[in-house]
């Protein structure tokens, strides 16, 4: 019981020190937060994250296209090429952005390794580096990499992952900036070995070198399911609720996966 309250104490830590930290747009097209495992070797997963924005920005700030009503569907197929060693690919695409049309949004390219467990660190670690390709309209840089290091922990029934992203404009006006910090974690309970629920968050607090005033920051909170329901098959859903003026105020979510085996 005291691990578990170390670990649910660190999830509302991490999650307070983010919103009392003083930004560009958020990714809306793969809202996950990643786990430890990578894909089995010889094996490849093919997800498909889907979302719509109900509510979001309705103003073109930036040059990027308001968001209010956007449909998103991105597609990732990730194979597994040793025991710690994954890389996926995604396609990104927008098929409804009101008074625009159908859009492709974008392409990206993520190797992902995870570490071998330590028995003497409380989490297990992995890297994934996303290297994206973005269209005008939905990131103002044409080029972004992501470095986001995962840490990970089951605890009984109580499951904790936090992804400490950091995001770097490689090509575009934002070029040469300090990295934007843009943390998101997950607390889950296995109410049986099928289901799991929980909350997500997600959040982009603005440079590291110097943090974003509150109201202008992204904090979204996503109550979420998982379905295990087949080993072969993964499941997840939520409703997601901005927490500041500047988060798209209600988004919902769907990523829908499945393993082929070799």
């Amino acid at each position: 019981m005291r691990t578990s309250a170390a670990l649910l104490y660190a999830f509302v830590s991490a999650c307070a020190l983010s919103v009392a930290a003083p930004a560009a747009a958020q990714d809306l097209f793969e809202i996950q937060v990643y786990p430890y495992d990578v894909v089995e070797p010889g094996h490849t997963m093919l997800e498909f994250h889907t979302n719509f924005i109900p509510s979001g920005t309705k103003t073109s700030e930036g040059g990027m296209f308001p968001n209010d009503h956007q449909f998103h569907i991105t597609a990732e197929i990730t194979h597994g090429f040793t025991k710690y060693f994954e890389t996926g690919f995604y396609i990104e695409t927008a098929p409804y952005v009101p008074g625009v049309g159908a859009k492709f949004t974008g392409w990206h390219i993520r190797p992902r390794f995870s570490f071998p467990k330590s028995e003497s660190f409380p989490f297990k670690v992995s890297l994934s580096l996303e290297y994206a390709f973005n269209q005008p309209g939905f990131d103002p840089n044409s080029q972004t990499l992501e470095i986001r290091p995962i840490f990970e922990r089951q605890d009984g029934r109580l499951y904790l992952s936090i992804n400490t992203d950091l995001s770097v404009a490689m090509k575009g006006p934002d070029a040469g900036s300090a990295p934007s910090f843009e943390p998101n974690m997950k607390v889950g309970w296995d109410f049986s070995k099928k289901v799991q629920a929980g909350v997500e968050y997600y959040a982009e607090t603005g440079p590291v070198k110097h943090f974003d005033p509150l109201s202008d920051e992204h904090h979204i909170i996503f109550p979420a399911i998982d379905l295990n329901l087949s080993p072969d098959w993964e499941f997840n859903a939520g409703i997601g609720r901005g927490l500041t003026d500047t988060s798209e105020h209600w988004i919902l979510k769907m990523i829908v996966g499945y393993r082929f085996k070799r």
